[in-house]
């Protein structure tokens, strides 16, 4: 089965909570297999970085614009999940477990500002 970000975008935007339920990998990794890739398990968000780049996504470069599909891979900071984050973006907003306000994910993501890639599969 071929990629279909709007798939994904939309199984993302559809299973979204309202908060997060602290599994963000989870959700973004149905959510691209429901676009039909799939990507494999990782131990954490954190790590799910490889699993993309194997799957034909690549990392984006600074000042790209986002598109649907793309896909948010956040390194953990000190003090907060040692998971990390990591989210899909519909056109218009971020979806992991929860829709969220933007990229981060949340405050301490937001104030930290950890390291992160965007990957995207054209």
């Amino acid at each position: 089965m071929a990629w279909n970000k709007h798939t994904a975008a939309v199984h993302a935007r559809q299973n979204a909570g309202s908060s997060s339920q602290k599994r963000c990998g989870e959700f973004t990794r149905k959510a691209i297999l429901a676009g039909g890739v799939d990507i494999g398990n990782a131990p954490n968000a954190k790590d799910y970085g490889n699993n993309l780049e194997r799957s034909g996504f690549r990392i984006l470069g600074q000042g790209e614009t986002l598109l649907e599909g793309d896909v948010v891979v956040i390194q953990p900071y000190v003090g907060g999940n040692p998971a990390g984050h990591m989210a899909i973006y519909d056109g218009n907003n971020w979806y992991s477990d929860f829709r969220q306000r933007d990229m981060w994910g949340g405050p301490g993501y937001r104030s930290a500002r950890p390291s992160y890639k965007i990957y995207r599969k054209n």
